[in-house]
């Protein structure tokens, strides 16, 4: 006989912060919403790997338990919808905490505690590569002691000779891409108007430690985004580049992204007996997570993408590649590689066979007539 987790449980557990709820509902609570990443998915991820990524995520980054479920979820969502694929090691995008505060008398109190979404700039160089209207794209910091210049107008020009050895300390950065059918378009920024920028943030303006913030830890990686955000103002970009774009505007200007807003549908009931298994164990345990062993899901991603890569299923393998490491990728290619190699060879000789077949075929006809 199996049990069934109730409507009502599920609508409870989806505005309760995730440590609150216990990871057993949180659990039963992205199974009962799967059918909403089925529908927004890219053909090349699966369900089951996004919400696998999101406990991943939470286990990496405790605050995350913070947040409300939904929010979790609409995250998920939303990175499906945009075919990225969040705090993982390409560095796509990242979930992270976002505090709803309301004044109470004289002090600012936390609300909530919701999910968002900031894109990596190699998340906002791949949703433009995968638009269809830009050959190429890229972003680069300029430092003092390289060869650079540039012009606008008429003539318009960009010349970057990055210098060998020590290059100085970084006084630009630039954006620039080659579009489909011929031409090219470029921004560049000083340092100082990446640095307005970056002041202006509320996630740094208001950081007690501005060491310990993403400007403060990766100020080189966030100059290339806020140049690339500039950049794509004047490109003909795809509807996911606009959504990424716009997302991460709203998280650098302190707004809220209310990405649990996107779970207006029905709830679905949650059947299977060993989920609920599973639920009713976890449940039973603290709302903490337990450890994480990043060795062993890394091994699990690896033993899957060699089963899909042998399996002829290439671009699930090449997508598991993902969360591995680098020796790891490489013998998953070399897997793909042989396997392809392997086919190539069966269909030629199924080519060569079938020629035959047919070559002898004509000669019978021939002889007959």
């Amino acid at each position: 006989m199996t049990n069934t987790v109730s409507i009502q449980s599920l609508k409870q557990t989806a505005g309760l912060p995730a440590n609150q709820a216990g990871i057993g509902n949180v659990k039963s609570f992205f199974e009962s919403q799967k059918g909403v990443l089925l529908a927004v998915l890219p053909k090349h991820m699966s369900a089951d790997r996004m919400l696998k990524i999101a406990l991943g995520a939470m286990r990496t980054t405790p605050k995350l338990m913070e947040c409300t479920t939904e929010s979790l979820f609409g995250a998920i969502v939303q990175c499906s919808q945009l075919g990225l694929e969040p705090n993982t090691p390409l560095g796509h995008a990242y979930l992270i905490p976002f505090e709803k505060k309301r004044k109470q008398g004289n002090q600012w109190v936390t609300e909530k505690v919701e999910t968002q979404i900031v894109l990596g700039y190699k998340g906002l160089i791949d949703l433009a590569r995968r638009s269809g209207q830009v050959v190429s794209i890229s972003a680069h910091e300029v430092c003092q002691n390289d060869a650079f210049e540039y012009a606008y107008g008429l003539d318009e020009r960009l010349h970057h000779v990055p210098a060998f050895g020590d290059r100085g300390p970084v006084i630009a950065f630039y954006a620039v891409a080659k579009l489909v059918g011929g031409g090219h378009a470029f921004e560049v920024m000083s340092v100082r108007q990446i640095e307005e920028i970056r002041d202006a943030s509320q996630n740094y303006k208001f950081a007690r430690d501005k060491a310990t913030t993403v400007w403060g830890q990766h100020f080189v990686e966030m100059g290339r985004k806020t140049v690339l955000r500039r950049l794509f103002k004047y490109l003909p970009v795809s509807i996911e580049l606009a959504t990424a774009s716009h997302l991460d505007a709203k998280n650098a200007s302190g707004e809220e992204q209310n990405l649990g807003d996107v779970l207006t549908g029905d709830f679905s009931v949650v059947t299977n007996e060993y989920d609920n298994q599973q639920h009713t164990q976890a449940s039973a345990q603290s709302a903490e997570l337990p450890e994480h062993n990043q060795a062993t899901e890394a091994s699990e991603f690896f033993d899957e993408a060699l089963a899909n890569a042998r399996a002829g299923h290439f671009d699930t393998a090449l997508d598991l590649g993902r969360s591995c490491t680098e020796d790891e990728r490489r013998v998953i290619q070399q897997t793909i590689d042989a396997v392809s190699q392997h086919q190539a060879t069966s269909n030629q000789q199924v080519d060569g066979q079938q020629a035959n077949y047919t070559a002898g075929r004509r000669q019978r006809t021939m002889s007959m007539e």
